[in-house]
């Protein structure tokens, strides 16, 4: 059987592969604890300098495998796959110091979804659409999607789509602001690691220091969060690729940022 979830590391990109086409990719134990596996190695792997999360087949990923689930639902072992499972797996996603980019290649729906608003970076295909799909199966948002879903389209719009889950597709995520760029479905992959791969080569402390200011000034006040940039900003200009940044521009050439 092949394996769930596919991890290669080249030239600084983590690439994070869902692999089970033939379920839509669908998140059943095994692609889980891989998923959270492989997050956490790729956050705590310095020659990672950014990751692209995407699927085989299809579909990105439709949420939990309603099949697996419906035979531990009894034992109620399964209700603990959000402790055990997705908030790990969007900790990871949202608190390592390296952007992550998601290559959103078809449906993404319930925790595919959650995990999709969690990265820094959406590049879609035409053909790929988003849906909270929670309520459906009368069940509340997971996998952070209270939290990211509001910060990326407003809390009523996030309302709206957590309460009455419905298909939206690419030009409309893009409209609202799920997705970042939308592109041919024919050349999803290619720009998708194209983006990522700018990412692995830009200045990754600077874009650490980024990630981790807009996630905080988006729950601070604005006293608490200029203080944060000063820290940051500290951090970020103590990093030998501001260095190289600065000198480059100054010489009109192109920095060849190192990661550090």
């Amino acid at each position: 059987m092949a394996d769930a979830v596919l991890y290669e590391v080249s030239d600084g990109l983590a690439t994070i592969t869902l692999n089970r086409p033939e379920a839509m990719n669908a998140l059943n134990i095994e692609a889980k604890v891989a998923l959270r596996e492989v997050l956490q190695e790729a956050a705590g792997d310095k020659a990672v300098r950014a990751v692209l999360l995407t699927a085989t087949g299809r579909a990105f990923c439709v949420g939990q495998d309603l099949k697996e689930h419906i035979t531990l639902l009894p034992t109620g072992a399964v209700m603990t796959t959000v402790r055990e499972h997705y908030n790990p797996i969007v900790t990871a996603i949202t608190t390592m110091p390296k952007p992550v980019i998601a290559g959103v290649n078809g449906v993404a729906a319930g925790a595919g979804a959650g995990f999709a608003f969690a990265c820094d970076y959406r590049v879609v295909a035409d053909s790929a659409s988003f849906n909270t799909s929670f309520a459906g199966v009368a069940l509340t948002a997971d996998s952070g999607a209270s939290w990211t879903l509001p910060r990326l389209v407003g809390p009523s719009r996030a309302a709206d789509l957590l309460f009455f889950p419905r298909t939206v597709p690419a030009a409309e995520a893009l409209d609202l602001g799920i997705a970042n760029r939308v592109v041919p479905a024919a050349d999803l992959a290619a720009e998708a690691a194209a983006v990522a791969r700018l990412f692995a080569q830009g200045p990754t402390v600077a874009y650490g220091a980024i990630k981790a200011s807009l996630a905080y000034g988006a729950s601070h006040s604005l006293l608490e969060t200029l203080e944060k940039e000063d820290e940051l900003q500290t951090l970020a200009g103590a990093a030998d690729d501001h260095t190289i940044a600065v000198e480059a521009f100054l010489k009109k050439e192109k920095p060849r940022y190192t990661g550090h």
